[in-house]
């Protein structure tokens, strides 16, 4: 595996010894390119110049594995990304590859069950909310409806969250609404992208969408089949 795009294109990734089904490189960069689309990588208010330049964009990296899908984000200017996987060879992997990529100051990295990091951040060590939200789960060890309800009901998530949700093609077309039913902050996740590639499906929502992100509007029809 390497990096895509951005200040570290091309460098290679360590891996874990544990089996990982790691995102394709022609859909890691089917999302980044909509991730840019939405302007999730723009550096505004910024004095100055230089590769140090940073989009204040906050990632959250579920599943981590090698850490490939948080790690392109660092590179493409995100500020900061967690990584999350329960396995302790994932973790240390992940720590490897921000070491290697000299990323280490922009990135942290929990050892812990993603649901109870989704479900109850803070007592797990995750702090605040985050612009982007990406699960890449192994598809036969998962419940999708646990996990989307984990997802729509997380404290990390806040208005214009982008979650980018990859899935088998297999389980058929995951709902374009997601409703969040958090005492005093409901809303709803709505679907603004859903496409297949091959075996893979990636679903992406915005949480209670304020139309800030003007490109991510509402795709319905998306999700009526794949």
């Amino acid at each position: 595996m390497k990096i895509l795009g951005g200040s570290a294109r091309g460098r290679k990734l360590d891996s874990p010894d544990v089996y990982l089904r790691p995102m394709m490189g022609k859909v890691r960069e089917a999302v980044y390119s909509t991730f840019t689309s939405f302007g999730l990588y723009d550096v505004v208010n910024t004095v100055g110049s230089g590769d140090d330049m940073n989009a204040p964009t906050r990632h959250l990296d579920i599943f981590a594995g090698s850490g490939s899908v948080g790690l392109e984000s660092l590179s493409r200017g995100a500020a900061h990304c967690t990584f999350v996987d329960l396995a302790r060879d994932c973790c240390d992997t992940v720590q490897r590859n921000l070491k290697l990529l000299d990323f280490e100051a922009r990135g942290d990295v929990k050892c812990c069950d993603v649901f109870e990091a989704l479900r109850h951040p803070r007592e797990n060590g995750i702090e605040g909310t985050f612009d982007i939200l990406t699960l890449s789960p192994p598809y036969e060890e998962i419940v999708y409806a646990d996990l989307l309800d984990a997802i729509a009901n997380s404290p990390v998530l806040r208005d214009d969250t982008v979650i980018m949700v990859e899935y088998p093609v297999e389980l058929g077309s995951l709902p374009h609404v997601l409703d969040r039913t958090v005492e005093g902050d409901e809303g709803k996740l709505i679907g603004v992208r859903n496409r297949k590639y091959g075996r893979t499906v990636i679903a992406m929502y915005v949480a209670n969408p304020t139309g800030n992100l003007e490109v991510a509007q509402s795709r319905p029809e998306d999700f009526i089949s794949i």
